[in-house]
């Protein structure tokens, strides 16, 4: 059971591991972009490739969908971002229980968007879980981890990548350890624990009175998805990439106080952000070298808020 491009390693290690995959379960295909065509989920796309059996039940807690669900019989269930909860009559069907690959080190980051929050929390390390799944939100027992990296670049896009490929490594693991017999779950505790909620657009509006360092988190951690933006005379900037520097320049947050032959920088309620990549609404993604050449920007010039 999964959906995004984060499923779509799992899908494939469970085939290239020998696994007999009965059912491949994802969401309904959803109609995006401009021209709202209706566009396959990637899990769905990578299982039709595969030659593997695709069901998309609108809520697969509904009778029907449990009734379909114990017909296969199946020995696992493994649930990989699949966007729907799990009633206990699914959980319960597996032999071996509904196993969930989920993209933190348990029982920190729960929820929705553990990837992006570990960047911009500002941690050094972060990694995947497999759990048996119970009816809480990432609450059940911790079969195996695996820890990756972050970089000091590290975008959530990077990391999304990252995690996902570990997940698949993982998950290999986890299933030959429980058809031996040789895991033992381990409950999680609630110290530590932190809740990674849903990503919005209006996350990504910086307040310039944040710490420079906490700022340039926010970008990394915001990109690809919803971005982390400004606004320059009423016109959305998203910024794509930035470095901190220390200072306390005179003026005020947001505004820019250097502008250099390939940067842009900017006073904040704690040091200095050098705004090296950006987007100008309307236009394309540039460096801001090439972004001041055709936009030429005074240093009194101050970045706004919604």
């Amino acid at each position: 059971m999964g959906t995004p491009d984060f499923s779509v390693p799992v899908l494939e290690a469970l085939v290239q591991e020998g696994h007999e995959v009965v059912q491949v379960v994802t969401q309904p295909d959803k109609p995006k972009g401009r021209g709202k065509s209706v566009l396959m989920t990637p899990v769905k796309e990578k299982a039709l490739a595969l030659g593997l059996p695709v069901w998309q039940p609108e809520r697969i807690r509904r009778p029907e969908a449990v009734e379909q669900l114990k017909e296969l019989a199946p020995d696992v269930i493994v649930v990989v971002a699949f966007g729907q909860i799990l009633s206990r009559q699914v959980l319960d069907i597996p032999r071996l229980g509904c196993v969930n690959v989920h993209a933190s080190l348990l029982p920190k980051y729960r929820g929705a968007a553990p990837i992006q929050w570990a960047i911009l929390n500002g941690e050094t390390c972060t990694g995947v879980t497999t759990m048996l799944m119970d009816e809480g939100i990432d609450t059940g027992d911790m079969l195996e981890k695996m820890e990756v990296p972050i970089a000091p670049d590290e975008t959530g896009g990077s990391l999304h990548d990252k995690l996902s490929r570990a997940g698949a490594e993982l998950i290999r693991s986890t299933l030959r350890r429980l058809e031996a017999g040789t895991l033992v779950p381990e409950p999680q505790t609630e110290e530590g624990t932190c809740y990674a909620r849903m990503l919005t657009k209006t996350m990504g509006d910086i307040d310039w009175k944040m710490d420079a360092a906490a700022i340039e988190r926010l970008i990394r951690g915001l990109n690809p998805w919803p971005s982390a933006y400004t606004h320059l005379d009423g016109r959305t900037l998203k910024i794509w990439k930035a470095q901190v520097r220390e200072g306390n320049p005179e003026g005020v947050c947001g505004q820019i106080v250097e502008t250099g032959r390939d940067s842009i920088s900017v006073k904040t309620g704690n040091g200095v952000l050098v705004l090296q990549e950006v987007q100008l609404e309307g236009k394309k993604r540039m460096d801001a070298g090439a972004f001041l050449r055709g936009f030429p920007l005074k240093a009194e010039t101050v970045l706004e808020r919604s």
